[in-house]
């Protein structure tokens, strides 16, 4: 039980002496399910749930997310099944274990579809409950402290997706402490030499900078004091993976970055945030355009704060962030501080409503992605948004990833008036459908009816929701019109005289298993899409009757033409041309 101690001195600060029986129960149960197993390091394997269970005690889960971390490897990994979890612990604690398992029984062409489907599995299990994403995350996020035992090629495999995937996710959530470790882990696995320089040079510029960050928290402090305001001052670290996509992504030398002196100032309510904003802009000059108020508009994860950007002593870059406690809490742990105030009768919190939002927006994505591969895409480009806030001419304010367009906007505020947009008014004045957006617009789309989406939007929308609904309907619309070019093609090859509304049902039943197809539309499609011929159906399906003629035959009598088997002719009214006069033909589609 030596192992249970460190998580045990965790929970007694939180949970009843009940709950930590049961989890006392799941720790036994893991650790007789693992025994002899032991991870690439050589540690007993049960070290590993320990710690994932002692990452998500440190935010105050609750017992059956800790039952579950304790347990989650085990339906995996040993010959416990489901039933076993539930009968043990419950349906919840078995849903999360089972929420949690990867995909290894399952068989995929290759390992990036296997990535692909077990990631769109993950994020619709998350939605389901958003504890299995808590459980992930922490799993995640021990696995990347001991990653060294490793072999090389799979240390970047797994550091590459962790900044891609986790990390992101962990933002998305709100949850800054755990995204800020996976970024550094993942930085210094992946790239180990550039991680080691700028970790010297910022331990060089940070004793450069003890004087200067000193003077300006004095002065903060002190300018507070004298206006009668209680806060909490501190500086604010810059961490190195942030400062690297700086470097690579903005360009930005390193100096420039590490000039800037970043405060943070807590305070007991939102009404106080605005009053150390007014002192912040009588101490220093304020730098225009630089003030973001995020408290009346919060991020798409939750997060609330007031930003300033000023100009401090000797010219200095100064930033402060100012927020309350409970913005300060649910800044570093987003949807999983819900738990931590359950216990004091709160309500449900920001980021967990704006969670709850965006997975429902992934359950959408799920359902009108056509692959593993594109629902990933969509939702990659959906993790790390940096957000752009626009009206409707009602004064609604609608928020959308940057550099969005109003074809994006439409169908952020409607699937419909998305496919129905033929163009846009920003501001009241008109505005191209492909250009990006500003915040503090207001845009109003203009809509047709019978007008459909334009497969050329998919060069400049960058929200997953109108990527995905664009490539929905347009999907639907080419089949949709090749199941009615099959039907025009086929009742052709059957002759004038017999339709396809009068063949037996045995006998198209009889071709749709020969083709290994499900119904009569998609026997069609493959007719209009020219995946199957429409004479060699047509015999098929009369099969015992008279063989259909092998030329195209007008109404009028017959006219012989070569090559015409199959294909749907309409004969031009301008002309008419006489058995042995040359005629020339012009190929459309439909």
């Amino acid at each position: 039980m030596y192992l249970f101690e460190s998580l045990n001195q965790l929970i007694q600060t939180y949970l009843p002496e009940d709950q930590i029986k049961r989890l006392r129960q799941a720790y036994l149960v893991a650790r007789d399910a693992h025994e002899g197993q032991t991870r690439s390091s050589g540690e007993p394997y049960i070290t590993h749930p320990v710690a994932v269970a002692c990452i998500l005690a440190e935010m105050k889960l609750d017992y059956e997310t800790l039952m579950a971390a304790l347990l989650h490897d085990v339906i995996e990994d040993t010959p416990a099944t489901y039933q076993d979890m539930e009968q043990l612990f419950g349906k919840s604690v078995a849903e999360l274990v089972e929420g949690v398992s990867k995909l290894d029984k399952l068989k995929f062409r290759d390992k990036k579809e296997a990535q692909a489907e077990n990631f769109r599995k993950m994020i619709m299990a998350m939605v389901q409950d958003i504890r299995v994403i808590l459980i992930k995350l922490a799993d995640r996020t021990h696995n990347m402290r001991t990653l060294g035992s490793l072999r090389p090629d799979k240390r970047r495999r797994i550091a590459r997706e962790t900044l891609e995937i986790y990390s992101p996710l962990a933002h998305r959530l709100g949850i800054h402490h755990i995204k800020t470790e996976l970024e550094e882990l993942g930085f210094e696995a992946l790239y180990p030499n550039r991680y080691r320089v700028i970790k010297e040079v910022v331990k060089a510029a940070r004793g450069n900078r003890k004087e200067m960050i000193q003077k300006i928290l004095s002065e903060i402090e002190g300018r507070l004091q004298e206006a009668g305001i209680p806060c909490r001052v501190s500086g604010r670290e810059k961490h190195l993976y942030s400062i690297y996509c700086k470097m690579v992504l903005k360009e930005q030398r390193f100096h420039s970055i590490m000039d800037i002196y970043a405060f943070r100032v807590i305070v007991h309510d939102s009404d106080t945030c605005y009053r150390v904003l007014g002192q912040m802009h009588s101490l220093y000059k304020p730098r225009p355009g630089r003030v973001k108020d995020y408290i009346a508009i919060p991020k798409a994860n939750g997060y609330q704060s007031l930003h300033t950007s000023m100009i401090g002593p000797h010219g200095v870059p100064v930033e402060v962030q100012i927020r309350t406690e409970d913005m300060d809490q649910m800044a570093e742990m987003g949807v999983a501080a819900h738990w931590a105030y359950k216990e004091h009768g709160e309500t449900i919190t920001t980021a967990q409503i704006r969670a709850q939002r965006w997975m429902q927006s992934l359950l959408e994505l799920q359902q009108s992605a056509g692959s593993s591969f594109e629902f990933i895409e969509s939702v990659k480009s959906d993790l790390f948004p940096d957000e752009i806030y626009v009206f409707t001419p009602e004064g609604r304010i609608v928020e959308l990833p940057a550099g969005a367009t109003p074809v994006d906007f439409a169908y952020a505020v409607h699937t419909d008036i998305g496919h129905a947009c033929v163009g846009a008014r920003v501001d009241r004045q008109p505005y191209p459908l492909s250009q990006p957006l500003s915040s503090g617009q207001t845009v109003e789309i203009i809509t047709a009816p019978g007008a459909r989406p334009n497969a050329a939007w998919l060069n400049f929308v960058v929200s997953s929701k109108a990527r995905a609904k664009i490539r929905q309907l347009l999907k639907n619309l080419k089949r949709d019109d090749s199941v009615s070019l099959g039907r025009r093609l086929l009742n052709h090859a059957l002759g004038g005289s017999r339709k396809l509304a009068e063949i037996p049902q045995e006998n198209i039943q009889r071709e749709l298993d020969r083709m290994k197809l499900a119904t009569l539309d998609d026997l069609l499609a493959e007719i209009g899409l020219g995946n199957a011929m429409s004479v060699v159906v047509a015999k098929n399906l009369q099969q015992g009757e008279a063989v259909v003629p092998t030329v195209a035959q007008s109404n009028h009598g017959h006219l012989p033409i070569k090559g015409a088997d199959g294909v749907l002719i309409t004969f031009a009214k301008c002309c008419r041309p006489i058995p042995g006069d040359p005629i020339i033909a012009h190929v459309s589609p439909g």
